[in-house]
């Protein structure tokens, strides 16, 4: 894959991520914070799963081989009542800067650089990978958003009429 590719699967990941800081545009404090789907997570709770165990995982730490932080379980599902909402999203958009440095540097073709026994089989075989999949879950998550902010404040994102 050549530069053009790696510059469209920048452009594709940063459409999904700028759809997750939408998603939470004009949501009061209080509802960011609530949970409104059985299992519990709230929308910064979500965010901040993507900023530590999508973001800083999949390209720090496996592709780029940086000992960092790790959350373990649901931990990054859970936001200290100290830390706000624009906390969260300032954290996800570091994380995310960081996560494009790691991506600007490593050919599409480089394979993981850190990858533990205790995470299971390795499912990428390079960064491509790698990108690919945290699009896909990135524009998951996305979607799980939308879902939130409807049952919140009836707000459907993206309706074509």
């Amino acid at each position: 894959m050549a530069d053009d590719d790696k510059a469209l699967l920048i452009a594709y990941l940063n459409s999904a991520r700028a759809h997750v800081r939408n998603v939470l545009d004009g949501v009061p404090e209080t509802d960011r914070r609530r949970p409104v789907v059985p299992s519990g997570w709230s929308m910064v709770g979500l965010v901040q799963h993507l900023t530590f165990d999508v973001e800083r995982f999949w390209f720090r730490a496996v592709i780029g081989g940086e000992d960092v932080p790790l959350h373990e379980g649901m931990e990054a599902w859970q936001v200290a009542d100290e830390v706000s909402s624009a906390q969260v999203l300032e954290a996800y958009e570091h994380e995310c800067a960081l996560a494009d440095a790691v991506i600007q540097r490593t050919p599409l073709s480089a394979t993981a650089a850190l990858w533990r026994e205790e995470w299971g089989p390795l499912q990428v075989e390079s960064l491509v990978d790698v990108i690919v999949h945290v699009l896909k879950e990135t524009s998951t998550h996305a979607g799980h958003l939308d879902v939130a902010r409807e049952f919140i404040d009836g707000h459907q994102h993206l309706v074509m009429s």
